[in-house]
C-alpha cells in the first residue's frame, strides 16, 4: 500500500467534505485505541478545527492512559485539536439503576455494552450540533463492512466514515507513518465497553488478521473447503457477517402499496 499517498488522499477527502458541508469543524470519541488515534490524526491534519473528548464509562486505566497520550501528542503537534472530557460513569450508572438490570438474562452484559457507546454516541451529537460540527467515525472495513463490530446507532452513528475502506492491518501501516504514539500501535485492539479487559479477538474468537483473510475468501467457497483453523475462522466470519446483516444493509422499509393508499 502506499501508505503516504493513503494518508494525504484521506486528509484532502476529509477537508473538501467539510467545505462542502459548510460546517465548521470535526469532533471525535477518543478511546486510546489504534482506530481512533489514526482517524483524528488525520483529521488534525486538515488544519480544520477538531474537538477531542474523553468519555470514560469505568474505563481500564491504561486505556485513559493511552488515550490522554495521544492526546497530548495531538495537542504538541496541531494547533488546531481542543480537548474535552466528559466522565460519563455517573450518568451510566444512574441509566443501569433506573432500568433495574436484570443479571438472570443472558444478554445483559452485551446490551450494557451496547448501551455505553450508545451514551458516548450521544454525548459527541450534543457537541456536534453546539459547534456545527461533524461526527467522526472511528470503524474500519473489517469492522463496517465484514462481521459488523460495532453498535448500531452507538460508534456506528457518524457522519464521515475516514478509514472504513481501510483493513485493520492498513490502518496500523497508517499509524506507523504518522508516528502515532507507541503505546497505542502495540495495544491489544478492544472496544473498551466492558467491565473486564476482554479483547476484540476475545470477543470475536479471530484476530483480525484472520478476519481479514476471510472477508477476502470468494463467496462460494464454504468453510468446508478448508481444515484447521482456516475452517474455523471462515466459520466464525460468516457467522459474524450473518448475524450483522441488520447493521450492514440499509434500514428495512415497509413501502405500500399504492393502491392501498387511495
Amino acid at each position: 500500500m502506499q501508505t503516504k499517498a493513503v494518508i494525504d488522499y484521506i486528509v484532502k477527502w476529509l477537508d473538501d467534505y467539510l467545505t462542502n458541508s459548510r460546517q465548521n469543524g470535526y469532533v471525535i470519541g477518543i478511546s486510546g485505541g489504534i482506530d481512533s488515534a489514526v482517524t483524528s490524526t488525520l483529521a488534525a491534519m486538515t488544519g480544520k478545527p477538531l474537538m477531542v473528548i474523553e468519555m470514560p464509562i469505568h474505563q481500564d486505566p491504561n486505556q485513559v492512559t493511552r488515550g490522554k497520550e495521544h492526546i497530548a501528542w495531538l495537542k504538541e503537534n496541531f494547533s488546531n485539536v481542543h480537548r474535552s472530557v466528559v466522565d460519563l460513569t455517573t450518568t451510566f450508572d444512574s441509566f443501569v439503576e433506573a432500568i433495574d438490570v436484570d443479571k438472570s438474562d443472558s444478554e445483559w452484559e452485551l446490551s450494557l455494552a451496547n448501551s455505553r457507546s450508545r451514551l458516548r454516541m450521544t454525548t459527541l451529537y450534543y457537541f456536534a450540533g453546539l459547534h456545527r460540527y461533524l461526527v467522526l467515525g472511528t470503524g474500519n472495513k473489517i469492522e463496517d463492512f465484514g462481521v459488523g463490530f460495532f453498535t448500531k446507532y452507538g460508534d456506528g452513528g457518524v457522519d464521515v466514515s475516514p478509514i472504513a475502506d481501510l483493513l485493520k492491518s492498513e490502518v496500523f501501516l497508517l499509524a506507523k507513518e504518522l508516528n502515532i504514539v507507541e503505546s497505542i500501535q502495540k495495544a491489544q485492539p478492544t472496544d473498551g465497553l466492558w467491565a473486564d479487559n476482554r479483547t476484540d479477538e476475545d470477543q470475536m474468537g479471530a484476530t483480525y488478521d484472520e478476519l481479514e483473510w476471510a472477508m477476502k475468501v470468494d463467496a462460494d467457497k464454504t468453510p468446508d473447503d478448508f481444515e484447521g483453523r482456516e475452517k474455523e475462522v471462515l466459520t466464525i466470519y460468516r457467522r459474524l457477517n450473518r448475524a450483522a446483516q441488520h447493521k450492514l444493509n440499509p434500514i428495512p422499509v415497509a413501502y405500500i402499496p399504492e393502491d392501498l393508499k387511495v
